[in-house]
């Protein structure tokens, strides 16, 4: 299914777009692949999360999740099933466990400073497909992804709807997860990609 998207997609490229490149269509390929992949996972979340009637939870886990992710990156699994499993863990999983725990002031609290710390510490994080070479747009991601965490953690322990003050928590720490330098070791892939381009 996924082929015959591809090939259709690309022949309608190919056909009122002659002037094209080959490097140019294989970036076309890959866009075309990650939408196609993000529809159909969200298909599977969306219909999961309805069964155990955590819809709204898990769109809001998805929105938190995402202001960070936009900005600070993170790892991308290598293997679809493995994106799959994990999205479903996360969007499915996460959302149902959050209706049932109470995280208390305190411990929010020192959870939301240390994400604030490894957020700036390690965030953005690149891939090896998408290296992040240009240093000042780095700084300036940094910048931008401690501010948005900051005002999340800020939310979450003001906030008095003990659910959404979880979601808040989790989506922060499911991006802090993907930055980390232990996740790349454990999934085999390369950190800070962008150091392995000359610079200068």
């Amino acid at each position: 299914m996924k082929q015959k998207f591809l090939n259709y997609s690309l022949s309608l490229v190919k056909k009122y777009r002659k002037d094209i490149d080959a490097v140019k269509l294989d970036e076309i390929r890959y866009g075309l692949e990650g939408i196609y992949l993000t529809i159909t996972k969200m298909f599977v979340i969306f219909f999961l999360a309805i069964i155990f009637n955590i819809f709204r939870e898990m769109i809001l886990l998805l929105l938190f999740f995402n202001i960070l992710r936009t900005t600070g990156f993170g790892l991308h699994a290598n293997k679809s099933w493995i994106c799959l499993l994990m999205s479903i863990v996360v969007f499915v999983f996460l959302p149902y466990f959050s209706k049932l725990i109470i995280i208390s002031f305190y411990l929010k609290t020192f959870l939301g400073f240390l994400a604030i710390i490894l957020v700036n510490r390690y965030a953005p994080a690149d891939t090896e497909k998408r290296p992040l070479v240009n240093n000042k747009k780095r700084k300036f991601l940094k910048i931008v992804t401690t501010i948005s965490c900051t005002i999340m953690v800020i939310f979450s322990i003001i906030i008095k709807d003990q659910v959404i003050s979880n979601l808040i928590i989790l989506g922060i720490y499911t991006e802090v997860l993907l930055i980390l330098p232990i996740s790349y070791k454990i999934f085999n892939l390369k950190y800070n990609n962008y150091l392995r381009y000359n610079l200068d």
